[in-house]
């Protein structure tokens, strides 16, 4: 199927499947600063039954790169997300994902996330909101921003979802003991849940990659 217009722009690969319906798709979401043909460059190594969509954010920055909301550096204060924009993002997010169900032939209940750094804390944030919406989730060198979930998501079913975890030690944009407690919050109220370090910073190594490929293809 050729790619379709949706509310954001994205890279769009085909499942393999022919004249099917139900083909699962993983759905990119990508870091600040980056674009859509970030995490994309990951879809030769996926497995090519499913579909994947690589969404851009919809900020722009400068001189170049996208972002999902605004990230403040102020001295007075630290450095400080935009939670409204965050919001904001999140739910247009939830909205592509609802364009993608109309206007591509895909199983509506098999959908992965994928997330990288701010990617990861906006998908976290649409799957603990929406749970309902989304199969798996992988969460790379993120972190739960409580500040943008829904204000009733503890009354969420998360019984059907899955979530893929991971972090690197040595992490200087991401502290590693922010992952730590989004393991400790979602072990609270996720049946399965997956936590994995690496010994690397801010990025995905070999390793990672193959441990989340791994991951996805038992929850596939």
């Amino acid at each position: 199927m050729e790619k379709q217009q949706l509310q954001l722009e994205h890279q769009y690969r085909p499942s393999n499947l022919k004249d099917s319906d139900k083909v699962p798709i993983i759905i990119m979401l990508h870091g600040y600063g980056s674009d859509d043909n970030d995490l994309f460059s990951f879809t030769s190594e996926l497995p090519s039954k499913y579909a994947v969509i690589s969404l851009r954010a919809p900020y722009h920055l400068n001189p170049h790169g996208f972002a999902w909301y605004a990230i403040h550096f102020d001295n007075k204060d630290g450095k400080w997300s935009d939670d409204q924009q965050a919001i904001k993002s999140r739910d247009i997010v939830v909205n592509c994902i609802h364009e993608i169900i109309e206007k591509y032939p895909i199983d509506k209940n098999n959908i992965t996330l994928l997330g990288f750094s701010q990617g990861t804390i906006l998908g976290l944030s649409i799957v603990l909101s929406y749970p309902e919406k989304i199969k798996n989730i992988i969460g790379l060198s993120g972190y739960v921003n409580e500040e943008i979930l829904k204000e009733d998501y503890h009354k969420n079913d998360f019984k059907n979802l899955n979530v893929y975890s991971s972090h690197g030690t040595l992490d200087q944009v991401i502290p590693v003991e922010l992952a730590r407690k989004t393991k400790t919050f979602l072990s609270n109220i996720v049946p399965d849940l997956t936590y994995n370090e690496f010994p690397v910073g801010h990025g995905v190594s070999p390793q990672n990659f193959y441990d989340f490929k791994n991951w996805l293809e038992k929850h596939s």
